[in-house]
């Protein structure tokens, strides 16, 4: 009989298959074949909270297949990833499976490809009892907060409701910047700048002294700016200093999990789910062309900044063939990672092959993998070229008999090095024109200038993951699902203009609670505290069953104390001297899980409820010239968590709905009958289509203006920033600014 080959996802089968000979059959688990039952908490407490797992549903007819096969193989490779949620797959297989431990041949690899297969076959291992403790540990940690916490809220707040041990931590992350942001006073402040021109080149300067004084930010007052202005318009300056000195810039390490996801988010806007599950497409493996389908990337959950000696010489040698010799680092370069729990025996995330450039893959991946890719393959290679030199120049100038003094800086690059791949986005000084001691320049503008210090910034999904690895929060695997769990449960909103992530009222609610009543759970070093134990007990140092029970009997006593304690109408309602006009009972505020609204005391008799808007006032129900197709009554015009919809006057007694219409006036240029009216998808998005779908299928992302493109006919959209581009990807055309 063959060997047999488990790994866990079906492409990652695929590909593997194409590297193997016949001896050997490789099979898919499809993720996990063992888990916790989601009806009961699935831990015995009396046997030191032994988890009892269960194979789910879906995974049955895929362990009955499996057990088939390996019933009739002469070996069984375990080919899981090499993570601790993969050597746990791997050992739960091993038990469904029957294979004693002397008999397990446990091989990973960090990229899939021949030579990587072909090299852990050759060397394979036990399974890692203390990495599979460590998964133990995480999903019984998270099995409890989850179980026990969420009822309470269910109870207390609201049904649907959930709390996790990362994912709390998240939104109070969140909700406290919210509170910094509204606390914020702005601050005045005022500046001086103008440009100057010398022969023909003009150059940024800005007051810098005044009597001899240096100007610090808040030095100036409104009055004093103004001054400076009128005296020193049309001035002739005199270059008094130049100073010049040498900067060298060492590239950024290749990518970590998180420095990925953050770099996804900033530069191509892709989400940190989306970011992995497109890595994960890369790793398991492309189809290029008349190639076998092969693995792009080395494995993409990782904390480390390590590069395989074999890629460090690979990367030497393309540079000097492709760029020259004055590009190759004798020796390469090597990184260390500041993480202290960061696994060096891991690699970063880099191409499999430097020689399979974007340009050469590029056909054989979509867009989006397409984007991923270069991003991966630039900061890999990137990371192995020279230093980048320039001249950085600061220059001081004195007018003419003035007590001012101003101020130029510029730099000049004088040899690219790591930058002729990686272009540095933004930061780059200006250059400046060839200035000496002694030269004349003319003052040509100049301007007092007001500011505002500003708050800091809402969290992206980029800032948010980089917070949390900060703290030592989370690891690697768990801040792509941590995000989309906290917006897809309303904690967090991300469906606005500028894709930051605001804090709903419910997620609010639920983190005061948990902040006041379970301090612990959102403590930022409590939870880092349990994510190096963690990692302690994956390095052998520690049992799991102890650190579980010291987290769980104070967790427990509090729960069962809160219980008693928690009043759900001081938690949720709030008294108001709004009387209802249905029945004439008092009004109360009160949360749910889409935020405030209005209700009548007298419910279940009366149903009675008014929305409230983000300004906290209510929500008037406006009619509108239409009435209900179903019993005549009025329709009103509503306002509910996807907008405005139109309802009928008569509920709850006649519960007809419908949506309510925002149009573009934009006539559609696909069918010439509908006009573009915009449309929110399941995923929350906002879109622009034709109001004769399914008979018209034309569809936007961005607004139309309603103008057509003169290059090639289509429409022209604008972006949330309001930058104007032709809707046809094909063509090019932006209007001039």
């Amino acid at each position: 009989m063959k060997n047999l080959v488990i790994v866990e996802s079906p492409t990652k089968a695929k590909t593997i298959g194409k590297f193997l000979g016949k001896d050997y059959t490789i099979k898919s688990s499809y993720g996990h074949v063992r888990d916790l039952p989601k009806s009961t908490m699935g831990i015995d407490f009396d046997n030191n909270f032994e988890p009892q797992y269960i194979i789910p549903t879906k995974a049955k007819k895929t362990v009955t297949e499996l057990k088939k096969i390996a019933a009739k193989a002469d070996a069984i490779y375990f080919a899981t990833d090499q993570d601790r949620e993969g050597e746990a797959i791997s050992w739960h297989l091993q038990q469904l499976l029957d294979v004693p431990d002397a008999q397990v041949k446990r091989i990973t690899f960090h990229e899939i490809t021949k030579k990587a297969i072909m090299e852990a076959l050759e060397h394979p291992k036990k399974i890692n009892a203390d990495l599979v403790d460590a998964q133990q540990a995480r999903r019984v940690l998270d099995r409890l907060v989850g179980y026990e916490l969420s009822p309470l809220l269910w109870k207390k707040v609201a049904r649907g409701l959930s709390a996790g041990r990362v994912q709390s931590v998240a939104v109070r992350l969140i909700v406290d910047r919210e509170a910094e942001i509204t606390a914020f006073k702005p601050v005045e402040y005022w500046t001086v700048d103008g440009t100057a021109e010398k022969g023909g080149k003009t150059f940024a300067v800005s007051l810098a002294q005044i009597d001899g004084t240096k100007l610090s930010k808040f030095d100036l007052t409104k009055e004093e700016a103004e001054k400076a202005q009128a005296d020193l318009a049309g001035a002739k300056l005199t270059v008094t200093d130049v100073t010049s000195k040498k900067v060298s810039k060492t590239p950024p390490p290749p990518y970590t999990t998180s420095t990925l996801q953050i770099d996804a988010n900033r530069h191509l806007g892709f989400s940190t789910k989306q970011t992995m599950v497109l890595a994960q497409q890369l790793y398991e493996g492309i189809a290029l062309g008349d190639k076998d389908q092969t693995g792009l990337i080395t494995y993409m959950r990782t904390d480390s900044v390590n590069l395989a000696d074999e890629f460090v010489t690979a990367a030497q040698a393309y540079a000097g063939s492709e760029f020259g010799q004055e590009y190759v680092v004798s020796g390469g370069r090597r990184y260390k990672s500041k993480s202290k729990n960061a696994q060096e025996a891991h690699e970063a995330v880099r191409p499999t092959d430097v020689t399979n450039t974007p340009e050469t893959v590029a056909e054989h991946l979509d867009s989006r993998q397409r984007k991923l890719y270069e991003l991966i393959w630039r900061r890999a290679l990137a990371s192995q070229l020279p230093n980048s030199e320039s001249e950085a120049t600061a220059v001081t100038l004195e007018p003419d008999g003035k007590p001012y003094l101003l101020k130029a800086t510029g730099s000049v690059v004088t040899f690219d090095g790591w930058q002729r791949i990686l272009k540095v986005r933004k930061g780059d000084e200006p250059e400046l024109p060839k200035l000496a001691t002694g030269d004349k320049a003319t003052l040509t503008k100049i301007d007092a200038l007001q500011h505002f210090t500003q708050p800091p910034a809402r969290y992206s999904e980029a800032s948010l993951v980089k917070a949390l690895e900060e703290r030592g929060i989370g690891r690697p695997s768990t801040y792509a699902p941590t995000i989309a769990t906290i917006v897809e449960r309303g904690y967090v909103d991300k469906n606005r203009e500028d894709r930051r992530l605001h804090p709903t009222e419910i997620g609010t609610l639920v983190n005061e609670l948990l902040v006041e009543h379970f301090p612990d759970i959102v403590d930022y070093d409590f939870t880092a505290g349990l994510e190096e134990d963690l990692d302690k007990i994956a390095a052998g140092e520690k049992e799991w069953q102890p650190i579980i029970k010291k987290f769980y009997v104070p967790f427990k006593k509090n729960i069962t104390q809160k219980e008693q304690e928690l009043n759900k109408k001081d938690i949720t309602e709030e008294a108001t001297d709004e009387v209802c006009d249905k029945c004439g009972k008092p009004m109360v505020v009160k949360i749910g899980r889409y935020g405030k609204f209005l209700a009548c005391t007298g419910y279940p008799d009366c149903k009675n409820t008014k929305q409230i808007n983000g300004k906290n006032e209510i929500e008037q129900s406006k009619t509108i010239d239409e009435v209900c197709d179903k019993c005549g009554k009025p329709m009103v015009e509503k306002m509910g968590r996807y907008g405005k919809f139109i309802a009928c006057s008569g509920y709850p007694d006649c519960k007809n709905i419908k949506r309510s219409v925002i149009t573009t006036g934009v006539a559609c240029p696909q069918c010439d009958k509908g006009e573009i009216i915009q449309k929110r998808s399941k995923r929350g998005r906002i879109f622009f289509s034709c109001n004769q779908y399914p008979a018209c299928v034309f569809a936007l992302w961005q607004k139309p203006t309603g103008e057509k493109c003169p290059t090639c006919g289509s429409l022209l959209t604008e972006d949330l920033k309001g930058a104007i581009k032709c809707s046809n990807k094909e063509c090019a055309y932006r209007p001039e600014k």
